[in-house]
């Protein structure tokens, strides 16, 4: 295998010109709803560089294993309504009989090299290999921690429709999947699935790319109603007016699942805080939260367990219910009396 295969593909010219059609595509790029710098004002890249690497603090990776249960995904009762979390973005649902998996990675790594963004020991106890067939695989956008080449390209056999923002595809394609098994969409599309499903491609406000050149893929959000539920897939966003019109459009919802983690000061506009969150997750109208983006690799300058004791002590304070499993633990997702242990608190 070619590293630079990694890297994706840029869209054809053909597929470019409709991709261009998009009016969240303009100077060449596509654009987030509000004026979103990368750095924040006053940082530059050389700076943000030398503080990650020489000024990093104390307990940014677990000094043990990141505890994980195995459950069998091959042998589900096909009438159970699950989800399974497997660290960082990547999780598993199973509702209404229908599966989905979102964001996998399970190669080890959250970048393009060998030893770059390595995965916290302990938690990539699942390979391709213990999932069953896939309906649905849904990627929010293209950065490495959330489409995994080795993983995308495994799953291939085992996946029936891929779900994707706009020239996300062109990867795909270039990687094995058949044009005809991509649905490619624009924010605010709804899209009608099998037996009652649908699912609405909604905003986020972050960033694309697998390399130098950024932005020319789509970052987006989804809203997947199901016959029984209503779940909001949140990608990475940092704060903005979407979630409040988000809310307004489709909610109130049953879940909300909300990047909590590898935030930073510095980046602040592309990645949430746990406070953020919180605003966030209110303003969907969601009943529930499962805060995700956080015990798998580490990506910013705060401690690894941060993210899950600070959104933990805002929903004790204020309320809306959390889900915190651990790495492959099954969630019930009808049942809103299960209890689930602060088991970042065994990692010592």
């Amino acid at each position: 295998m070619s590293i630079l295969k990694k890297f994706g593909k840029a869209p054809s010219p053909q597929h470019q010109q409709e991709i261009e059609k998009s009016k969240n595509f303009r100077d060449g790029k596509f654009q987030n709803l509000s004026f979103t710098p990368q750095l924040t004002e006053g940082m530059t890249v050389p700076k943000v560089l030398f503080s990650f690497l020489f000024q990093k603090k104390s307990g940014t990776k677990p000094s043990h294993p990141i505890p994980s249960v195995k459950t069998d995904l091959l042998n589900l009762p096909a009438d159970q309504d699950i989800l399974v979390w497997f660290g960082h973005s990547s999780y598993f649902i199973q509702l209404d009989g229908k599966t989905f998996l979102i964001d996998p990675v399970f190669s080890g790594f959250g970048a393009p090299f060998p030893g770059m963004n390595k995965a916290f020991q302990g938690t990539d106890p699942y390979t391709v290999s213990d999932f069953p067939a896939i309906d649905y695989l849904i990627i929010t956008h293209d950065h490495y921690d959330h489409l995994d080449y080795e993983t995308v390209v495994e799953l291939i056999p085992k996946v029936k429709t891929v779900i994707c923002g706009l020239g996300v595809s062109a990867h795909l394609e270039y990687w094995g999947y058949a044009p005809e098994k991509i649905i490619e969409t624009d924010w605010h599309v709804k899209t009608e699935l099998e037996n009652g499903f649908t699912i609405t491609t909604t905003p986020a406000r972050h960033f694309s790319g697998r390399g130098v050149t950024r932005n020319k893929t789509l970052w987006v959000s989804y809203v997947l109603q199901t016959p029984t539920m209503k779940i909001f897939i949140g990608g990475d966003s940092g704060y903005d007016t979407h979630f409040a019109e988000i809310g307004n459009e489709h909610g109130p919802f049953d879940l909300a699942i909300m990047e909590n983690g590898q935030y930073d000061s510095r980046w602040k506009y592309i990645h949430s805080t746990p406070e953020e969150v919180w605003q966030e997750t209110k303003e969907l109208k969601a009943k529930r939260l499962f805060p995700v983006h956080s015990g798998k690799f580490d990506m910013a300058n705060h401690p690894w367990d941060e993210p899950l004791k600070m959104i933990t002590a805002l929903s004790n304070s204020s309320g809306i219910p959390l889900i915190t499993p651990m790495i492959g633990e099954v969630v019930r997702l009808k049942d809103e009396t299960q209890s689930f242990t602060d088991w970042w608190k065994m990692v010592k």
